[in-house]
């Protein structure tokens, strides 16, 4: 590849959506291409390892930490030589989870806090080429191993897409049909190879 920066490829939705399945098979069929890509994640263990909340309890700390993490983890990503950065859970994300907790939970977060946290996260949104969103489908069953309150993770969806939506973030939204899957592999390897052929 020619860019002097890598190519940023995110994703965000609500928790066992696929989105940790589908940047691996971006990954896969990129490095079957040549490129070197470096995919981010597991922001939100690291995030309980440090003694942060999350999930229901997500608060603005735990945001702002998630949003500065993911950002060192995608400079990181760039400084190992990646030439194609698969960011699982991209800046806005955070945001979408705070905003379900503090619905779930019947809180208001103070409107400079909250405006503070979107800024925060906005700010990364123009490095992505390429941000997928993936859509909860209540009838794909979760593993047992994943004790999730069913609201939170739906509520989870719902601040996700507004989000998106209300900022007019550019995305693809990806659901759990096949197809969908396939064509945002293909939108990401297509994005990848024509950068690569600049």
């Amino acid at each position: 590849m020619t860019r002097t920066s890598p190519i940023r490829i995110g994703v965000l939705g609500t928790h066992s959506t696929g989105k940790t399945l589908l940047l691996r098979r971006i990954e896969m069929e990129l490095r079957a291409n040549g490129a070197t890509p470096v995919r981010t994640g597991g922001i939100g263990k690291r995030a309980a390892q440090t003694g942060l909340p999350k999930m229901e309890r997500h608060t603005p700390a735990s945001t702002e930490w998630i949003i500065a993490q993911g950002i060192a983890d995608e400079i990181a990503a760039a400084a190992q030589g990646a030439d194609v950065v698969l960011a699982d859970r991209a800046a806005p994300d955070a945001v979408a989870y705070l905003n379900a907790a503090l619905e779930y939970r019947g809180e208001q977060l103070h409107r400079h806090e909250r405006d503070r946290l979107l800024t925060l996260a906005s700010t990364q949104v123009p490095k992505y080429d390429l941000l997928l969103a993936t859509v909860l489908d209540p009838s794909v069953p979760v593993q047992k191993k994943h004790d999730y309150d069913p609201r939170y993770r739906r509520l989870v969806d719902e601040h996700t897409h507004a989000l998106l939506e209300g900022e007019a973030i550019p995305h693809l939204r990806v659901t759990s049909d096949a197809d969908s899957q396939t064509n945002a592999v293909e939108r990401a390897l297509k994005l990848c190879l024509s950068e690569a052929s600049v």
